[in-house]
């Protein structure tokens, strides 16, 4: 397949930037900012230092205009440019790594499994042996990754041979060589990524990947090759492999995030008037970026690549502020204090070897009490056609349990994603706009052929459900720490244990695997939550589901999945709220929770519901809604 032509700003654009003229700038902004995102996001695989890499690329690019001399050197010059700026935070990291002990690099990132590998796989639906190398780009080391990250683009027609070697500082022919071999190792890395997902896999190569954490790196690559070279049941695993170069020639960019859209970025730019930019602008007064933890946050976007937070208002500031460094810790707004346990109480299924979700919550263990209300009416249906806007946002979830019409529902109902409590879905068709997510239940669920499941569904896990219930998987925290390398092993994306309640106490259940597992140097990339509420009234159940939320997030800064949630009281037996109250709470609380930017998705409790009984649940049938499922079809 022919390469596409390459797109970029002409020498005129360039030229009168170079001048000061506003639009020329803005135009460039738009042209070039792909570029970098990808060639950063590749080169450091969507770490949470993204965001920052960008910004400084673009404020060095911008502040750097007046002085080009040849504007036709534009592109080399601004891939030059990236590529330092990588090299130095790559050498930032190593030095931060020397000085401390424990492994945080999993801890900042802050979208889980969007790591550019991914983002590649999710966002141009790379085919299998594309799916192949995507992934296999997780097992190189930094230097080539680097260079894959322009390669890469010289093969989708983005980079020509001379920016490569330029950026690198070497002649093309000493590139070339580079690059075969970088070539040569993506190719191991690529029969690796096979001999993994096997099924049924390799008993020796099991066994040595017994002591493996379950995240790519090279020194794991060469332990594997060497075991799948000398291995009768592995040889062949390289059979049928195209060339790299036929498989990505003509796929194009990784689409900018939603977030990170120049326009809105521009937008606000030339709105506001201020500039870090070449000679002849002025900075915006009082704007200055806005910062907490080290990243910057504000209005213009928040879910960018690989976790981060920041790029686009980064962005922003890279071209509005005149300096980096100040301005106030303020972010998005956060609520306060915890929820308290009466609210927290949590519903899991019934356990058993293969567990089976049942529509009716258990009783958490004692609560605090919740003034007692008058039991509310089984909730109302509705048969008709689905609603002529059934709303699909990214976040938006449910659990699902076998009954009638159940994949008819799942199709209706708008969620994004879906889980079952287990690594399958048996009798349950994904929806084309839905995915499914698999998870291990509890430590019966630790098994090859669960794991196996596990591997081939997407780039997510959940872990455990429930674990501090007794009704639940009941495991104490010793057994799931034993048993989480096995997890970490299946190479997904992996959410914490899900606890019923309690997820923000200090010395909970929670807060001691999350001490244990960072002590042991395990991987745990997001936070896996339970949310039930006994007040009934929708924004006092909304601001205390925010306030707990809010204070996990304090407790552990990582990512939150709330993988069940409703309004249900365990204080006093089980009560719900009437069907109104329900209906009205999914949609002030699917609104709120798409408002946060730390919560990366969330699942309703659940898809079913029983007509003849009081539940939270959305569909009664495949085609017969509850008020809360239509509030749910029309939420996100």
């Amino acid at each position: 397949m022919p390469k596409k032509p390459r797109s970029g700003p002409d020498s005129g654009v360039v030229t009168a930037a170079c001048a000061g003229d506003r639009q020329a700038l803005d135009h460039l902004v738009t042209q070039c900012l792909p570029l970098v995102y990808n060639i950063v996001g590749r080169a450091l695989n969507g770490h949470a230092d993204v965001d920052d890499v960008v910004q400084e690329t673009l404020l060095r690019m911008v502040r750097g205009l007046p002085k080009l001399r040849d504007p036709a050197a534009f592109r080399s010059w601004l891939v030059a440019i990236t590529i330092r700026q990588v090299r130095d935070r790559e050498q930032i990291r190593a030095a931060d790594r020397d000085r401390r002990a424990h492994l945080e690099d999993a801890e900042a990132i802050t979208d889980p499994a969007l790591d550019f590998a991914g983002l590649t796989i999710l966002r141009l639906g790379l085919t299998e042996q594309r799916r192949e190398v995507a992934e296999a780009t997780r097992w190189l080391d930094p230097d080539d990754r680097e260079l894959l990250s322009l390669w890469w683009l010289e093969e989708t027609g983005e980079l020509e041979r001379a920016e490569l070697a330029g950026a690198l500082g070497l002649s093309d022919r000493h590139a070339s060589v580079r690059v075969q071999r970088m070539k040569k190792q993506m190719e191991v890395s690529r029969v690796v990524v096979r001999a993994l997902v096997a099924v049924p896999r390799c008993a020796e190569l099991d066994e040595t990947a017994a002591a493996w954490d379950g995240t790519p790196s090279a020194l794991w690559r060469k332990r594997f090759a060497r075991h799948i070279r000398g291995c009768a049941v592995c040889e062949g695993m390289d059979e049928g492999l195209l060339p790299m170069d036929r498989l990505l020639s003509g796929l194009p960019l990784v689409a900018l995030p939603g977030g990170l859209d120049p326009a809105r970025v521009l937008d606000f730019v030339t709105g506001h008037g201020g500039s870090a930019a070449p000679a002849g602008h002025t900075a915006a007064p009082g704007r200055s970026a806005r910062r907490r933890h080290g990243r910057l946050s504000g209005q213009v976007g928040k879910q960018v690549v690989g976790g981060s937070a920041a790029v686009a208002v980064a962005v922003v500031a890279a071209l509005v502020a005149p300096r980096l460094t100040g301005g106030s810790s303020s972010t998005a707004a956060v609520a306060s204090p915890s929820v308290s346990s009466s609210a927290t109480a949590s519903h899991a299924p019934v356990a058993s070897a293969d567990p089976s979700p049942t529509p009716s919550p258990s009783a958490p263990p004692s609560a605090s009490p919740t003034p007692k209300a008058k039991p509310s009416p089984s909730p109302s249906q509705h048969t008709a056609a689905a609603p002529a806007h059934i709303a699909t946002g990214a976040k938006k979830g449910v659990g699902v349990w076998s009954f009638g019409g159940v994949s008819q529902a799942l199709a209706a109902s708008g969620a994004s994603w879906y889980y079952t409590w287990s690594t399958q879905h048996s009798g349950v068709t994904t929806p084309s706009s839905g995915s499914f997510v698999p998870m291990i239940w509890g430590a019966s669920s630790v098994t090859d052929a669960s794991l196996a499941q596990a591997r081939s569904y997407g780039p997510y896990l959940l872990g455990f459900n429930e674990p501090d219930m007794a009704q639940q998987s009941n495991m104490t925290v010793e057994q799931a720490l034993g048993l989480w390398p096995r997890l970490m092993a299946a190479g997904k994306v992996l959410g914490s244990p899900a606890v019923a309640y309690g997820g923000d106490t200090a010395g909970g259940w929670l807060d001691r695997f999350m001490s244990g597992a960072q002590a042991k140097g395990y991987r745990v990339d997001f936070i896996t939550l339970h949310w039930y509420g006994g007040d009934f009234r929708t924004p006092q159940a909304v601001e205390q589901l925010k306030s707990y939320l809010a204070a996990v997030h304090d407790r552990y800064h990582k990512p939150i999945w709330l993988t069940e949630y409703a309004l249900i009281d365990f204080s006093q037996g089980t009560r719900f709220p009437s069907a109104q109250q329900q209906a009205d709470f999914v949609t002030a609380s699917t609104k709120a929770l798409d408002g946060l930017p730390y919560v990366q998705r969330y699942a309703w409790f659940g898809l079913g519901a029983d007509p003849a009984k009081p539940s939270s649940g959305l569909f009664t049938d495949g085609t017969t809604t509850t008020p809360a499922g239509r509030a749910f079809q029309s939420a996100g």
